[in-house]
């Protein structure tokens, strides 16, 4: 009842109603007062499905031709922006059962599937299929499940997610290695690298 991604979500219900009755100002202005009362703005026009839930709200964005699956989990800062000032189909499509992590931005008429999962902070600008986790700047899938999960419960567990940056390095590191085994006999032991955790060990270390 206090929750204000609740308020516009409900705020958007009616001036969604008043958008296809061609109540286009009233809904407008309506979108506008929520805005400022709940710090989310979500277009009138947009189509949203059922479920959804945006938690702690401010600074989110549904863009007008955005399409928004069921039982769809929302986190702050969230942008489902568009890339053309066209009016044509120009804000991405959510599937169902997605979670967006906080910061996420997705930008363009392309779609993520079900059950897929977005990183904090994540851009997005090319269509990722279901059962994909997706991190970095710009996006990229770092996991794609096969199966299929009927309600999986929201999963936004990015502490756990793995560092595209470190793994990069690794593998970076290991052809370093190779190549010196083949030129000198042996991999030089003067530098940095990571446990077997994949965490960055050595406080000089920078990039």
């Amino acid at each position: 009842m206090t929750y204000p991604g609740v308020h516009a979500l409900w705020a958007y219900r009616i001036t969604h109603w008043q958008w296809t009755h061609g109540m286009k100002l009233l809904a407008r202005w309506g979108a506008a007062l929520s805005q400022h009362c709940t710090g989310v703005d979500i277009h009138p026009a947009a189509s949203l499905g059922s479920g959804i839930f945006i938690d702690h709200a401010t600074g989110v964005v549904i863009g007008e031709t955005a399409e928004v699956g069921d039982d769809v989990t929302i986190y702050q800062g969230v942008t489902l922006g568009g890339t053309s000032l066209e009016h044509v189909k120009r804000h991405p499509t959510i599937g169902n059962r997605v979670t967006i992590g906080a910061g996420a931005k997705i930008l363009g008429p392309i779609t993520v599937g079900d059950d897929s999962r977005i990183g904090a902070n994540a851009v997005v600008v090319k269509s990722v299929p279901p059962n994909s986790v997706v991190v970095g700047v710009p996006g990229q899938i770092i996991a794609r499940s096969s199966a299929v999960q009927s309600m999986p419960p929201p999963d936004l567990q990015d502490a756990q997610m793995p560092d595209l940056m470190g793994l990069s390095l690794q593998a970076l590191l290991r052809r370093v290695d190779e190549l010196e085994t083949k030129v000198h006999g042996q991999p030089s032991k003067d530098d940095v690298r990571p446990s077997p955790a994949g965490i960055w060990s050595g406080e000089d270390f920078s990039i």
